[in-house]
């Protein structure tokens, strides 16, 4: 916002400075339009004119993302001038098929035209020597840090001089050329030199955390000298976040678990949940959704197949409501398929890159390798057996991405039912910070009206023109109890409510608090144990890591597999231990609300209530043993385990 009014008032300056060269109607007509709306019928106009009117040669497009290049394409190919015969018109964008873009780089045959459309991945990655025209719009797609809101943004704005320079330099590498600024040359002047350096517009967790671990004195005072210094609450914020995982002690100094965290080359949430994936043993998937996150998925958009792209990836998913699960079934088929020479039919089927999953599994391999040589496995292959004794255990899979990923935490507020259609709509979520968010269209929950749990774990959420959770997986509370924030609880006439840091809240028995709470405790003096200690977990009867570890897969397993209730008082509190909560006022009159949010096949049950026990055979005690608790969360099935108030 405090950009946008700076920027409002370099332009009226510059608007009145135009009034002594230039007429009134020129004045005026600058000032009354609209300079951030990206024009295509005018650049639709402009390919007729160079196609028409210039000599032979092909014509670079600079448009800022997808959605754009996907409009001019259509616009382009509905006109009879733009015929396949005359022309090709080759869309270039990250996420289209690699043997797509192979076109770019192919001369046409004499009479025919070649206009490629292209993001700035045209601006400096590659060279097209036949290219002799440049359109250039005068827009990038870019990643900012709103400090202020805790959240990165990603939006269309003006490049650089710095750029737009590269860009006409585009044209004509080989021969002379010509470069098209569809944009004024009063925004042209207003353009920044160059583009706002990386440590101003990122998140800084992993640069505090390198300062440290290079032992260059405190964070804020090493940074202040930097020659670009950001915002003093990007550096408070990183700082913030370091604490809460564990990486950084109350003295802002690198704990056991921050060291092993710098060194692994990842940004540290993704590095929490490797670490975990070894320890829990479930180790190879959890491998492939590191480096996907860290890096990129391997999924195309083929142009005009989005739809069935988007039904691809959630066959994929297997119904596990996770966007990071099915990267994992995604890798682990296209394994199977390669081992029996069918990797490209299933790349084609599922609209996956086959070279982008080799990336994906060397870096695999890289990372199993530097958790070897931290002595957090005993061998360097990601599908040693010893760590993946688990790795078919799906919640556990999210109980490790929950220790990852933790706290960037949704909750499913509300699942809109239409009276009109008879059939619920996508949910409506909230963050605590944000407030109402929304589904990524291309995450697999985009569409979903059913989910089994209030919780949604996400990686990457971004603020264009809403808040998107760009990657969601659907969590039970368990996960969020064992391996998410601090926990507390209050007493309320015999019922407790449990609070994973204040915010998120269950309400439970008394017996099932004071058990789940003693497990939680146990679980973190092993994980503080094996962090400060590295070593293959020992999961045999007699290792006290061994059965404290097995005692919460089972937990988490048995709650998967009953019932529960979802009731709608459970939810985020904003401040306090009060029962406020997100949620948005429902302003469509066509809609009603179905309470639950449970499966198709009706309410379901977290668990259910165990059978008393004494104070003997509680957790803590003398007498009690990890694996006691079978007996406890089994039994009574007209009490409620865990009742999501």
């Amino acid at each position: 916002m405090e950009k946008e009014q700076q920027d409002r008032k370099k332009f009226n300056e510059n608007l009145q400075a135009m009034r002594e060269t230039y007429s009134e109607q020129v004045v005026d007509t600058l000032s009354s339009m609209d300079h951030n709306v990206l024009d295509l019928d005018l650049t639709a106009e402009l390919l007729r004119y160079i196609s028409l009117q210039k000599p032979e040669g092909a014509i670079l497009v600079f448009l800022p993302g997808w959605d754009q290049i996907s409009k001019l394409h259509d616009k382009l190919t509905s006109q009879t001038l733009f015929s396949e015969e005359r022309f090709i018109i080759i869309p270039l964008h990250s996420m289209m098929p690699t043997i797509n873009q192979r076109q770019v780089f192919e001369h046409p045959l004499p009479g025919v035209r070649k206009i490629i459309i292209a993001t700035n991945i045209a601006e400096t990655s590659i060279t097209i020597d036949d290219v002799v025209y440049v359109v250039n719009l005068g827009r990038v797609k870019e990643t900012n840090f709103d400090v202020a809101n805790n959240i990165r943004t990603m939006k269309a704005e003006w490049v650089s001089k710095a750029s737009a320079h590269q860009r006409r330099g585009r044209a004509g590498r080989v021969q002379d050329g010509e470069c098209f600024h569809v944009y004024s040359q009063l925004k042209a002047s207003e353009m920044v030199e160059y583009q706002l350096p990386e440590i101003k517009r990122t998140p800084l967790e992993e640069l505090c955390l390198n300062i440290k671990t290079l032992k260059l004195g405190s964070v804020h005072p090493f940074i202040s000298k930097a020659m670009e210094t950001p915002d003093i609450r990007a550096i408070e914020l990183a700082i913030s976040s370091l604490k809460q995982m564990r990486a950084f002690d109350d003295n802002e100094d690198l704990t056991a678990l921050g060291y092993h965290l710098s060194r692994l080359p990842v940004e540290p949430r993704i590095g929490k949940m490797m670490l975990f994936g070894a320890m829990f043993c479930c180790l190879d998937p959890i491998l492939t959704i590191a480096a996907s996150l860290s890096w990129k998925d391997p999924f195309y958009i083929p142009l005009g197949k989005e739809k069935l792209a988007d039904e691809r990836r959630r066959v994929l998913s297997n119904n596990t409501r996770s966007d990071h699960l099915m990267l994992a079934n995604a890798m682990s088929g296209w394994e199977d398929a390669k081992e029996h020479r069918g990797e490209g039919s299933y790349c084609w089927q599922n609209f996956m890159s086959s070279n982008i999953l080799g990336m994906l599994s060397k870096m695999k391999g890289q990372f199993c390798d530097v958790l070897h040589r931290l002595r957090f496995v005993s061998d360097r292959s990601p599908k040693h057996i010893d760590a993946n004794r688990n790795s078919e255990n799906e919640q556990l899979l999210k109980a490790v991405l929950c220790a990852g990923l933790y706290p960037k935490v949704a909750h499913v507020d509300k699942v809109p039912f239409n009276r009109k259609t008879g059939q619920n709509r996508p949910p409506r979520l909230s963050t605590p910070e944000d407030g109402r968010v929304q589904i990524h269209p291309k995450s697999v929950n985009a569409n979903e009206t059913t989910f089994s749990s209030k919780w949604l774990l996400y990686h990457l959420k971004l603020k264009s023109t809403s808040v998107f959770l760009h990657d969601t997986t659907m969590v039970e509370p368990y996960p969020l109890i064992f391996c998410g924030g601090k926990i507390s609880w209050d007493d309320d006439q015999g019922h407790e409510t449990v609070f994973v840091d204040d915010h998120i809240k269950f309400h439970c028995s008394q017996e099932t608090a004071h058990l789940v709470i003693k497990l939680r405790e146990e679980l973190d003096r092993v994980m503080e144990q094996k962090i400060t200690n590295p070593g293959p977990t020992n999961w045999s009867p007699a290792s006290h890591e061994g059965r404290v570890m097995r005692a919460i897969i089972d937990i988490l397993v048995m709650q998967s597999r009953d019932t529960y209730d979802n009731d709608d008082d459970q939810g985020f509190v904003h401040s306090g231990r009060g029962n406020n909560r997100h949620g948005g006022n429902d302003d469509d009159d066509d809609d009603c609300y179905d309470d639950g949010a449970g499966g198709a096949g009706g309410g379901r049950q977290y668990g259910r209530s165990g059978n008393r026990y004494n104070n003997d055979d509680r957790p803590g005690s003398s007498h009690w043993r990890p694996d006691s608790h079978r007996r406890r969360i089994q039994g009574n099935q007209h009490q409620g385990f865990w009742t999501q108030k």
